[in-house]
């Protein structure tokens, strides 16, 4: 059987490459009476308006923030990634 010769990209190598290993750190921590995931979310990666549940101001597009949703919830994993929220990285803080 032939084999492709189809150029295979690193997606490690870039200027970014660092930016985006650091904006994949997903960390789980307990706050509020139950355990939450939180993502990171760089500037580059923040590509539309959000509402910030804890201040209810505009998380705008282009600004670093969160998403947390829940990480022991009991309808399963589908129904609290489906209910995640994007926050303010402060407001998440002192929430």
């Amino acid at each position: 059987m032939p084999r492709s010769r189809k150029r295979r990209t690193d997606s490690s190598r870039g200027d970014d490459s660092l930016d985006r290993l650091i904006a994949g750190w997903k960390r789980t921590e307990v706050r509020r009476g139950g355990e939450w995931t939180v993502q990171p979310i760089s500037a580059p990666q923040a590509v539309k308006d959000y509402v910030c549940p804890g201040c209810g101001r505009t998380v705008a597009a282009g600004s670093a923030h969160v998403v947390v949703w829940r990480a022991d919830g009991v309808l399963g994993d589908a129904a609290d990634l489906a209910a995640r929220r994007h926050w303010h990285t402060h407001c998440w803080r002192i929430a």
